[in-house]
């Protein structure tokens, strides 16, 4: 046998073992990705020769990828029975194989590191093998190729050079071991490895194999001397590739666990194959429970793009909108091309169109369980409806198909549960309404206690009231329903009969010292004073003037640390109070009168006065005046 002789990579080679080195790439596990599709393409090329020439392949023989582990020598081997390689096959397809494309794979990786795209490049230029030495120190490459007797053994430690040597091997096919890094063990984990196959090798449609554990006997216990036997550890066949008929409801759950970690199966499984001018299979899942990281908008979520059942990335969120986020599943298209970025997803016809059709599909799927099953869109909704309001601001194109899944709490239910559709709503208006009446506050209680809707009370009309953050935002782009306006209880005149005007007219002409004086003392916290018939119960209550952002945006925008445009409310009076028809504008207690009015009117709509010491003083000193 012939002594090894010692190569060096060639320079820009050498150059992408010190990239791969020094891990440019965003996830290092793909190289597990990159060695098994490699010994897919090995088995099939194995058979492909096999057509021509039978010798190469014994009909006996299970065509399979095995992997193992050796924990104490650090060691984890990849084998496959394909089609080998000779001597010289070694030199091109590993030492020379990515001549032509290294130098563009480099500017292109050196291009997108900063956008995280660079686990996506590797397959483009043709060095998926080289991404071995992100987690390993030194690689050996065993390898005899189907109809030869001498087997090959080539080594490197990816400093510039390598070895190449005769060897001895017992089968046809490759056997890669990689002598893994201190810190890079987790990769001789079983579950660890399992998770990878799981994630990107499940449309490998050829057995992948490990050691499971070892014999039992029936009752139990090990078998003395029993050898852990490999078993298959991949479907073999992408479970979205199958027909429906073919699958269980067992198998669609797993399948989304996997990509979950839900325990509970999905409210609904959406799997749809598109055929014609654009072919693309969608397997996507609506959960029945809210992720803990739901509300981390910079964390990564999305769905799985898949093209020709070769995995491209995970969170595609340009294949769904960020208002549906917790949409889990798999999009795998036959016409993207395999070096697809997350700059052309942005931009390209065919995965708008795709993205499109996902999501008109989720929003009518949620539309029908709307429709058939009220209990199971509740939970959903109390689960997900902060969520799905983020898109009729995010997303207008598809308002029409969203309003119908919104829900609010109402006057009308007496509780807090958001259970009110716009369409129950105006079902229930009389002829005479013409608007649909809401409350945005900062919690259940306070819109309920609200002093705006005290008239609306007496006169039965319904109100819905608003308490999400995002509810300030949906009104002002959801401005009718079947066109009936959406109007605030808080903002702007009320409409009055002519008998109301004519009364309020009455109480203007004998109230307007007060009111004047009012406005007066009040210059600096209120735009102008006025008396109002929403009133009945309450002296007074704040309302901001129709243009204005009102006060509960602004206190959201306060604590979201952003500036909220400044405004001063409007102070309306109930001149049918008590309080309010003994004001005396000459009285020496006037001023503390009109700043304890101002501070409770605040306080009923749940803000937070300027100086409660000063409220409680006040409000003590006219207890015993």
């Amino acid at each position: 046998m012939s002594k090894p002789q010692t190569h060096a990579f060639q320079t820009e080679i050498s150059q992408l073992l010190d990239l791969m080195i020094n891990s440019l790439y965003s996830q290092k596990e793909i190289f597990l990705r990159e060695l098994i599709s490699n010994s897919s393409d090995a088995i099939d090329k194995r058979r492909f020769e096999a057509l021509t020439n039978a010798a190469l392949l014994n009909d006996e023989e299970e065509l399979a990828v095995t992997i193992t582990t050796d924990k104490d020598a650090n060691i984890l081997t990849i084998n496959d029975n394909g089609i080998g390689m000779s001597h010289d096959e070694v030199i091109d397809n590993i030492g020379t194989i990515a001549r032509s494309g290294t130098k563009k794979f480099m500017q292109a990786l050196e291009a997108n590191k900063d956008g995280g795209d660079d686990v996506n490049l590797i397959g483009q230029f043709g060095v998926g093998f080289y991404s071995v030495f992100m987690v390993a120190d030194k690689v050996s490459v065993l390898t005899r190729r189907a109809g030869a007797d001498q087997a090959v053994l080539w080594e490197s430690d990816g400093k510039g050079e390598f070895t190449i040597s005769e060897a001895n091997k017992d089968s046809v096919g490759t056997s890669i071991s990689l002598h893994l890094r201190e810190d890079e063990t987790e990769y001789l984990d079983d579950f660890r490895l399992k998770h990878i196959i799981n994630k990107y090798s499940e449309h490998i449609s050829l057995p992948i194999k490990m050691l499971g554990a070892a014999p039992l006997d029936d009752e139990g216990n090990p078998i003395e001397d029993a050898e852990p036997e490999f078993e298959t550890v991949n479907t073999g066949t992408a479970l979205w590739a199958r027909s429906k008929s073919e699958i269980s409801d067992e198998e669609y759950q797993n399948f989304y666990q996997g990509l979950s970690y839900d325990m509970e199966p999905p409210l609904s499984t959406l799997h749809h194959k598109v055929e014609g001018n654009m072919e693309y299979t969608s397997l996507l899942f609506i959960p029945r429970k809210a992720p803990f990281d739901l509300w981390n908008r910079e964390n990564k979520k999305g769905i799985k793009l898949y093209v020709r059942r070769v995995f491209i990335m995970d969170d595609a969120e340009h294949l769904m909108p960020n208002y549906l986020r917790f949409v889990k599943g798999v999009i795998d298209s036959q016409d993207l091309p395999l070096n697809v970025s997350r700059e052309i997803l942005q931009s390209d016809r065919d995965i708008q169109k795709i993205k499109a059709r996902a999501v008109k599909r989720v929003l009518d799927e949620l539309k029908r369980i709307a429709k058939d099953d009220a209990e199971a869109f509740q939970g959903f909704w109390g689960e997900f409806g902060q969520v799905i309001k983020e898109g009729i601001v995010e997303d207008t194109g598809n308002k029409d198909n969203i309003t119908p899944l919104l829900r609010f709490a109402s006057t009308e239910n007496g509780n807090d549960e958001q259970s009110t559709s716009l369409d129950q709503y105006v079902e229930r208006m009389s002829d005479e309404q013409d608007a649909i009446y809401y409350i945005t506050a900062e919690s259940y209680q306070a819109a309920k206690g609200s002093p705006h809707l005290e008239m609306f009370a007496k006169k039965g009309i319904e109100v819905l009231l608003l308490t999400d953050p995002v509810d300030e935002w949906l009104v002002n782009s959801l401005m009718e329903h079947n066109e009936k306006p959406l109007k605030s209880v808080t903002k702007g005149d009320l409409e009055l009969s002519d008998e109301e005007k004519k009364e309020q007219e009455e109480a203007k002409a004998e109230l307007s010292d007060v009111t004047e004086k009012l406005t007066e003392v009040l210059s600096e916290s209120v735009k102008e004073v006025r008396l109002t018939n929403r009133l009945t119960e309450s002296p007074a209550c704040l309302v901001a003037d129709e243009t204005d952002p009102g006060a509960n945006l602004e206190r959201i925008m306060k604590a979201m640390g952003q500036d909220a445009p400044s405004s001063k409310p409007i102070l309306e009076l109930n001149p049918e109070h008590a309080i309010i028809k003994q004001l005396d504008a000459d009285s020496d207690s006037f001023a503390d009168w009109a700043q304890v009015l101002f501070d409770q009117a605040a306080l009923s709509e749940g803000a937070q006065i300027k100086d409660p010491a000063n409220y409680v003083k006040l409000v003590n000193k006219l207890l015993v005046s």
